[in-house]
């Protein structure tokens, strides 16, 4: 059956892609899971910024890593778990990228220095990588801030962390700031500061806006919604 000279199957094969892409921007993603063994990492390098060395490195299954710190100190990579929605959504995008084999994501436009930023795709012993300082891509782009994001998430871990042990008057700014993030949505899996977050609600040491904050961001992340 034909539709203005273009076959059915043709057609339904050629709505799909926009459809798909469609999707995989909005969040969702078709049944499909990253190939077993698979290995994305993120890294960006700034000096002057906070962090100036960042990276992520997550595998298939959700297992990750992530390193924010200065350039001259030495390596402390913290270990972190991501849903199984992120980490797809994560390989979704790469795979959008062609898993950046032979891509060119550099812009070539004269732009500020941004950070140094680097893809890369291992699986099975092929390793495809990646670097642009800025890109008009909208996937690659899309794919900086969903890093960027869980990025944020370990950085207010980090920094809760420290002012429970040597700023607890830092606390109060430090909450406001992951509920703004929260509104703003600039957070992926902010569920992963709930630990930290209820030893502050559940420690009498510290102040109780601090205490009342960090219950207040809890029920929103631990809600039904």
């Amino acid at each position: 059956m034909t539709e203005k000279g273009r076959p059915t199957h043709l057609r339904a094969s050629w709505f799909a892609g926009p459809v798909a892409y469609a999707f995989l921007l909005a969040g969702f993603s078709p049944a499909w899971a990253p190939a077993d063994g698979a290995r994305l990492t993120y890294t960006k390098v700034l000096k002057g910024s906070v962090p100036e060395y960042l990276w992520i490195s997550v595998e298939s299954q959700g297992e990750a890593s992530y390193e924010g710190r200065k350039l001259d100190e030495p390596p402390s990579p913290n270990h972190l778990k991501l849903s199984a929605k992120t980490t797809q959504r994560l390989f979704n995008l790469a795979e959008g990228l062609d898993n950046f084999h032979g891509v060119e994501l550099e812009s070539h436009k004269k732009v500020a220095n941004l950070g140094l930023k680097t893809f890369v795709y291992e699986q099975d012993g092929q390793r495809n990588e990646v670097e642009f300082n800025y890109t008009e891509r909208h996937e690659a782009q899309v794919l900086v801030d969903l890093f960027e994001k869980i990025a944020s998430v370990e950085q207010h871990i980090l920094t809760l962390e420290h002012a429970m042990k040597y700023d607890h008057l830092s606390l109060p700014r430090e909450l406001l700031q992951i509920q703004i993030d929260l509104d703003k949505r600039a957070l992926a899996d902010p569920e992963l500061m709930v630990p930290a977050l209820e030893k502050i609600a559940n420690n009498p040491r510290f102040l109780h806006l601090a205490q009342a904050r960090a219950q207040t961001i809890l029920q929103r992340l631990q809600g039904p919604n």
